[in-house]
């Protein structure tokens, strides 16, 4: 099943079809719908424990329609120590990114932020 996005706009996405009205996190299999931070707009890696379980060959962060979303260092950390690349974008561009890389054939999770 591919999970392609859609279309972004600022607190709406339709993935796959599907139109999505909070933040989520988009893996190869499925959508996890309304997914949110503990410390809101700051990214730590206990708001990703799904990716654990979920494996990857890339992860998109979106930060918001304005970038306002900060990540953690440790969240660099434990991407790069398991050898996961990974990129955070505004959420359209990382949307855009998200696309790119499944016409590569990459198994990608998309963590989006859909507002700020």
């Amino acid at each position: 099943m591919t999970m392609r996005i859609d279309d972004y706009a600022f607190g709406r996405i339709r993935v796959g079809g599907k139109s999505y009205s909070a933040d989520l996190i988009v893996y190869p299999e499925r959508v996890e719908q309304g997914w949110r931070r503990k410390k809101g707009h700051y990214l730590q890696m206990e708001d990703l424990s799904g990716l654990a379980g979920s494996p990857c060959d890339a992860l998109v962060i979106g930060t918001g329609a304005n970038g306002a979303m900060q990540i953690a260092g440790e969240v660099e950390e434990w991407l790069q120590g398991r050898g996961i690349p990974w990129e955070a974008h505004p959420t359209a561009r990382a949307c855009d990114r998200y696309n790119a890389l499944l016409e590569e054939g990459k198994r990608v999770v998309a963590a989006l932020h859909l507002t700020c």
